[in-house]
């Protein structure tokens, strides 16, 4: 059986950083056939066995806390600071994810005169996971918890920039004690993920990344409608900034910043179009041009530390830039321009595009530090703008005026919607998710442990008793 070599490489210098052999298509169903067969034996051990096991791989991501964070940087390029943090989000998931269990999974019964009256939850079974490159640790995790609490066993495919980062995951794993065969890991690229999302074996696909794919994905899944699809996708998220007090321009502004540019612009949830009055947005970009002129672009052990890296790879830059280079000829004016210090690798600088003029403007997911700013000349006009896009995943609102917030929030069609904080501001512990082509409502987060499990409800009686109602007269046994 001839195998392919996969391998991932440092996007700041090109070095290889992981290499294994890529799965087949008999891995994958060896990998399924694996799953289910160790799937059973975990969903029949105690809800308290399974929740003492993650808490034990929570323990394993303490202890090799350094080694994920490097990694996840050496892969992605991403500052030793952001990994760290990201570290610390996988950690901070197990106790989010047992108390969602508890919550919106656990067991309810109700004792009535005749019969008891149950609620259960059950895992659907295997579960395939497709994890994303910007956060290659957390984002996976935050599927995989939830679902093996649930009891379910996992069939997981990395993204192929991060393989790296799932083995150590799958070494905590194994670690803390998880049966052989209730996580399985297929390393590979599109092929791979494909034959995978199309095994006839799963009962379902937790699915992180594009819209495009996860669309292709939905009308896969439509033919099987027995099957889960939890879909967590981009967003051209808007951020609008009305009625900002003078002196709170220059904290407006590093609002604005953050929300374009952390993590080099590679989170779904950053701002991707800046809506500002006209008459106001020379003020605003004062503020944004030096605290943008400010941020450090660099490697991810630099000292000091970056703002942000690069891009995840060259193939990414490359087509940022021609989606830069399309809004131009299409008439956007360059505030900040989208360099690239180095053509060999993927460091981009932030930018800022004012595409007021642009005409037909491309409903796009630009996944990287490029901000597009929009002028309007009223608050009608602008929530006209904010909600000129067929996703809806992440929007804010930059503004002193709580009414204003008010109708903003009702308005505006996005599953995160933030006031007076970044749009990539959310917390693990709500649900976190969008509509349109921004995901198919099931939430993640706080609400993955909904697409984990299934409601059973019983009418339970210990003895045997037979009742057929004919209008007012009934015969029981």
């Amino acid at each position: 059986m001839s195998r392919d070599e996969l391998i991932s490489t440092d996007p700041c210098t090109g070095e290889v950083v992981w290499q294994g052999p890529a799965a087949t298509p008999q891995d994958v169903d060896a990998a399924v056939r694996n799953a289910r067969a160790a799937q059973v034996h975990w969903e029949s051990r105690p809800i308290s066995e399974r929740r003492n096991l993650v808490q034990r791989f929570q323990n394993k991501i303490r202890d090799r806390g350094e080694d994920l964070a490097r990694m996840i940087s050496r892969e992605t390029g991403k500052p030793h600071w952001e990994t760290k943090t990201e570290v610390t989000a996988v950690q901070s998931k197990i106790d989010i994810s047992i108390t969602a269990y508890q919550e919106r999974t656990g067991n309810r019964q109700v004792q009535g005169a005749q019969f008891t009256q149950a609620l259960r939850h059950r895992a659907h079974g295997v579960l395939a996971v497709l994890g994303p490159y910007n956060f290659p640790a957390h984002l996976p995790n935050g599927h995989i918890v939830p679902a093996l609490l649930a009891g379910n066993a996992i069939v997981f495919k990395p993204s192929e920039q991060a393989p790296g980062t799932a083995e150590i995951m799958k070494e905590c794993w194994s670690e803390a004690g998880l049966p052989d065969g209730c996580l399985q890991i297929v390393q590979g690229e599109g092929g791979t993920g494909r034959a995978l999302a199309g095994h006839k074996g799963i009962d379902g696909l937790l699915f992180t990344g594009s819209s495009g794919t996860g669309k292709m994905l939905s009308r896969q899944f439509s033919e099987t409608p027995g099957k889960i699809l939890a879909l967590e996708m981009g967003g051209n998220n808007p951020l609008v900034v009305w009625d900002v007090h003078e002196n709170d321009l220059e904290a407006a502004a590093a609002l604005i910043v953050q929300s374009a540019f952390l993590s080099a612009g590679q989170r779904c949830t950053c701002s991707r179009r800046l809506i500002v009055r006209d008459k106001v947005h020379d003020e605003i970009m004062h503020f944004m041009n030096e605290l943008t002129a400010d941020l450090i672009v660099g490697s991810p052990f630099d000292d000091p530390q970056p703002f942000m890296g690069p891009v995840v790879s060259n193939r990414a830059a490359d087509q940022l830039q021609e989606q830069y280079l399309n809004l131009q000829m299409g008439g956007a004016k360059a505030i900040r321009k989208l360099e690239r210090p180095d053509p060999e690798r993927p460091f981009l600088t932030p930018a800022i595009l004012d595409v007021t003029a642009v005409e037909n403007r491309p409903d796009e997911e630009m996944f990287g530090p490029v901000l597009q700013m929009i002028r309007v000349n009223d608050f009608d006009q602008a929530m006209d703008e904010a909600n000129n896009t067929r996703f809806g995943l992440s929007a804010g609102l930059i503004s002193d005026d709580p009414d204003l917030y008010d109708r903003f929030r009702r308005e505006v069609r996005a599953g995160i919607v933030n006031w007076n904080r970044p749009t990539n501001g959310a917390s693990s512990s709500a649900p976190f998710g969008g509509v349109g082509d921004s995901g198919n409502h099931r939430p993640s987060a706080y609400y993955a442990a909904d697409y984990c499990a299934y409601p059973v409800a019983s009418l339970e009686f210990e003895k045997i008793r037979g009742e057929i109602s004919m209008g007012r007269k009934s015969l029981v046994q």
